[in-house]
Order: structure tokens, then sequence, then C-alpha cells
């Protein structure tokens, strides 16, 4: 007698996967465009620099930064708008063409205004393309693999000035500006090959019979905060940390390091320690991120980070300082890409275009602010016990972050930017 033979379950109901093939094209093209930007922001600030001292950097500098700051929001709405293929595709083209155009005068001429009109243009491409790089992560993963993705990712921000800022002045060295722009250039068309392969089938959205302008719509990123608290209280976390960091990395720590006569080896050791933990525990996250809880990724790894931050304010030498930040830098390569994972979870449905632009002009405006607030606040409290402060501030990021988890026992609802799903979303505390 015959029996009936036994029925696997349906593909359909299975886990969705990590798309890694398109993540690793999307890891290669940014790894290249990062570090030819990299160089290109260090050759043109040196440039700058032997044309006409440090007015000229100032130009230079305002020009690349102020378009893009500004074009953030618009960039966002844009991409929710038309998708992020059209956005990055039709921008990354025109900017390879700017960017040889640059190579063919800044070859024939010595005056600053070429940089400047590089730089303004650069800026505008790169706020209108930025909210749909950042949209693309969450659609190639699902949710209980994105911090791995993110880890890997982050993996590339670490490493794209490590590598692009040498590179720059290598090449100012070899040929000048029209080299090092040449390889910027060549670095943003790598990124557009592999764009295009990453947003292959990506469509544009459907449009809305009688929706807002693009130009109401570029406040939907802070409309989406005053809406939904659990994405506000990630911002909180996210912006609290990067604050907390930028001054003790950028002011504090050379400014102890001359008061100490430790010498600029010992800044220069202390990053680069910093960095190598932060890449090896990104790296950690690349593979097992899934399997951490967010609570200890979020949470004590922010506590951590807020004690790592008052030791090194301190510690009492150079080689304990590179030892502790090794271990922040460590704390650091898992907290990130988590803060980072937890925000892009916690937004609505259809408006991560909008979320990414306040996320990334938040990064961008932290670094001046942290410089405007604490700056004159050493004036008073000293280096380290502005130091001290910075690291008070950072702990305000893993309490934001807890409150943002006690607020997301539900299930997330499915995104309409996200890839096709056949089981349950699962919630940030998953991850």
């Amino acid at each position: 007698m015959g029996t009936t033979p036994e029925t696997s379950p349906p593909t359909a109901a299975a886990a969705p996967a990590v798309d890694w093939r398109r993540v690793s094209s999307l890891v290669v093209g940014q790894a290249a465009v990062q570090a030819g930007s990299f160089a290109l922001l260090i050759a043109m600030s040196w440039t700058a620099v032997q044309l006409g001292g440090r007015e000229a950097v100032t130009y230079v500098t305002l020009s690349a930064t102020l378009p893009r700051a500004l074009l953030l929001l618009f960039g966002g709405a844009l991409a929710d708008a038309l998708g992020p293929r059209a956005v990055l595709l039709r921008a990354t083209s025109v900017r390879v063409l700017v960017l040889a155009a640059g190579v063919a005068v800044t070859a024939t001429t010595e005056t600053l205004w070429p940089l400047i009109a590089v730089a303004l243009v650069d800026g505008v491409l790169l706020g209108l393309t930025g909210p749909a790089s950042g949209v693309l992560l969450p659609r190639l993963a699902p949710q209980d693999q994105l911090g791995r993705a993110n880890s890997l990712f982050s993996m590339v921000l670490r490493l794209a000035p490590i590598a692009g800022s040498p590179l720059g002045a290598w090449l100012v060295v070899v040929g000048g500006l029209p080299v090092a722009m040449t390889a910027a250039a060549v670095g943003c068309a790598v990124w557009l090959v592999c764009a295009t392969h990453v947003t292959h089938g990506m469509t544009r959205p459907e449009r809305a019979p009688q929706g807002p302008s693009l130009l109401r719509r570029s406040g939907d990123g802070f409309r989406l905060l005053a809406a939904h608290p659990r994405l506000r209280w990630m911002f909180v976390a996210c912006f609290c940390m990067d604050l907390a960091f930028l001054w003790p990395a950028e002011v504090a720590l050379p400014l102890r390091a001359a008061d100490e006569g430790w010498g600029v080896g010992a800044v220069a050791m202390v990053l680069s320690v910093f960095g190598a933990g932060a890449l090896a525990s990104a790296a950690v996250g690349a593979a097992l991120a899934h399997r951490i809880p967010a609570h200890t990724k979020l949470v004590v790894t922010g506590v951590g980070l807020a004690a790592g931050m008052a030791a090194m304010a301190l510690v009492p030498s150079p080689v304990v300082l590179a030892a502790t930040a090794g271990a922040v830098g460590l704390l650091s390569g898992l907290n990130g890409p988590a803060l980072v994972t937890a925000y892009q979870q916690a937004v609505p449905e259809g408006r991560m275009g909008a979320a990414m632009s306040t996320f990334a002009l938040s990064g961008i405006g932290a670094a001046p602010l942290s410089l405007a607030v604490f700056s004159p606040v050493s004036l008073s409290l000293g280096v380290t016990g502005t130091w001290l402060l910075c690291a008070g501030l950072a702990l305000l990021s893993p309490i934001a972050a807890a409150v943002a988890l006690r607020g997301g026992t539900a299930t997330a609802a499915p995104r309409a930017d996200a890839r096709p799903r056949t089981a349950p979303e699962p919630t940030a505390t998953s991850v």
C-alpha cells in the first residue's frame, strides 16, 4: 500500500533573506564614491589654501556644505515621490558630468571660481541623493537582518575617510587637483553602475491624485518626528550621541595632547585605535547583529560609551587613553549601526525618504552645533570638565533608546518602501 508523500512547507512562508548580492553592490559602490569624495575634499581644501588662504577655504567649504544641508529635506521628499532609482541614477549621472567638466576646467586655469562652482553643484547633488541612498538598505534586508546590513555599511563609512584622505593628499602631490577630481569622477561612475544594479526593479511610487507639493513635503521629516513618539525618541538617541562625540574628538583630544606634551602622534594613535575597535565590532555586527538583543546594542553599549568617554577625559597617559578609546570604539561599532537600524524600523509606511533626510541633516548639523556649543563652555569648565559634560550628554542616548524600545513592543506595520514580505514583520526588539 502506497503512502502519501509528505509535502514540505511552502517556500512563500519562509522568512525573507537578505539580498546580499545587491547589498554587496551597494557597499562596493558607496566605498568607491565615498573614498573619492573624501579625496576630492582634501584636494580642494589644499588647493584653496594655495590660491587664497583661509578665506578661500571658507568659501569652498560653505559652497559644499550649505547647499547639501538645505537640499537634504527636499531630497527626502523627492525620494518618496519618484523612488530612489530615478533620483540616484539621474543625479549621479549629472555628478559624473560635473566632475568631468571640473577636471577640464581646473587643468587649464588656476583660479578659485572653478572650485567654488564644482563644490556648489556637487553639494546640491549630494543633498538630493543622500536620502535616496539612505532608503536602500531597508529595501534589501528584512527587519530582523537590517542590523547586519547596517553594520556592514558602517564599515564602509568608517574606512572611506581613512582611505580617501591620504589618497587625496597623494593625488594632489602627484598630479594636482585635476587628478584628484578624476579619481572622484571614477568613483562616482563606479557608484552609478552599482546603483543601477542595486535599484533594478524598484519602480516609481504611485502618484497621489491630489497630494501636497514637493516643497511642502520637504518638511515631512519634522512632521514625522512630531507625530510618531518612537521615531522621535530614536532621533533624540542618534542626535545626542553624534553631538556628544564630535567636540571631544575634534577639539578636546588635540588640546589635551598639547597641554600634556604628548604630541600629535598621540592624537593619531588614539583615533587609529578607536577606528580599529569600531571596525572590528562592526564586522562582528555584520555577522551576528541579528542575534544580539536590541536592548544590549542600544542601551547597554550606550551606557558603556558614556562611561568610556568619561574615562577618556580622566586617564593619565596616552597609552591608557588609546586603550580606553579602543574599548569605546568596540562599543561604538555595535551602537552606531543599531541606532540607525532602530530609527529606520520606526519609520511609518512609505515615509523613509523624508525620515532619512531629517536623519542625515541631524548628522551634518551635529558637527557645527557641537563646536558652537561646547567650545565656549570649555572656556569656563576647561577641557576636562567639558569632556565630562559631553559624556553626560551621551548618556541621554541610551535613555532615549530605552524609552523608544518600551513603545515598540507591537508588531511593526509593513512599509510600502520595503521589499514584499510574506511573513509578519518582527519588532525592533527582535534585532
